[in-house]
């Protein structure tokens, strides 16, 4: 096993959406290699029914533990948290997993109006671990939950820099927006870390302004709460980090956008 200073963070993700953790990890934690591994074959999750999903996440992570020997794994992917978080851990107690949940307690703490909207793929809608969330933190909130079969393809293509049509983007977020009683959503949570990458695109065509919550920063310093000092003494150069595609064949966009991260793709 190699010693601390060279084992590296995986951040895991069903496509391009972790890239927004992954930023935010590399400022908070400048000491550390990472591996961006991205489930393109598998891509995008919200089609998959759930045990096929868990067995193909948890069949792909014995390969990446004794690959990579992490010293911690980030999940950027609220469908993967939600649905295999619990297997993962019992199936390798030594590495600690920081996943990623739909951030409904800090929604719940932040509203002003009450109503709070979670924007997810349908798999996130549709897990029990949400509806528990709201059941703990949301009890005195409106809810709705929204679940995009699309927004997820269009983060990537935009990313990308593909051109993409605005009335379709305001199609799939057009339920999020709700007036009651004479107030209106203020909060929409991204539970999918695709979904930033639309952020701005978002704010230019809502109907009206609200928070559009981003948990990339918040699940960053998680992983860096479990992290012990590295006793290297000095940083490693970034350019060693790197990208990992489980199709094996990325196009050369996505290469070209992995290089604009910094990582090089193996």
């Amino acid at each position: 096993m190699n010693d601390a200073a060279d084992r590296p963070i995986i951040a895991f993700d069903s496509g391009i959406g972790g890239l927004t953790v992954l930023r935010e990890a590399r400022v908070l934690i400048p000491d550390r290699r990472f591996v961006y591994i991205a489930d393109d074959a598998g891509f995008p999750y919200g089609d998959w029914d759930e045990e096929p999903l868990r067995a193909r996440i948890l069949g792909l992570f014995e390969g990446f533990i004794a690959t990579y020997d992490p010293e911690i794994v980030i999940i950027p992917c609220n469908t993967a948290s939600t649905l295999v978080l619990d297997d993962l851990r019992r199936a390798f107690p030594a590495v600690p997993f920081v996943g990623t949940v739909p951030a409904i307690k800090p929604a719940a703490e932040r509203t002003s109006s009450g109503l709070i909207t979670v924007l997810a793929t349908p798999g996130t809608v549709k897990r029990a671990y949400t509806r528990d969330l709201i059941q703990s933190f949301a009890t005195k909130c409106h809810v709705r939950l929204v679940g995009s079969q699309n927004l997820a393809r269009m983060a990537e293509a935009h990313i990308r820099g593909d051109h993409l049509d605005d009335a379709a983007i305001a199609a799939e977020i057009a339920p999020c927006f709700v007036e009651m009683d004479g107030k209106r959503t203020d909060i929409v949570v991204l539970a999918c870390t695709h979904y930033p990458f639309l952020a701005n695109v978002f704010r230019r065509l809502a109907p009206w302004p609200v928070d559009w919550l981003d948990p990339a920063e918040a699940i960053a310093r998680r992983a860096l709460s479990l992290l012990k000092p590295n006793g290297a003494g000095s940083e490693p150069e970034h350019g060693d980090d790197i990208a990992v595609f489980t199709s094996g064949n990325p196009d050369f966009s996505t290469r070209r956008l992995m290089q604009g991260f910094g990582l090089a793709t193996v």
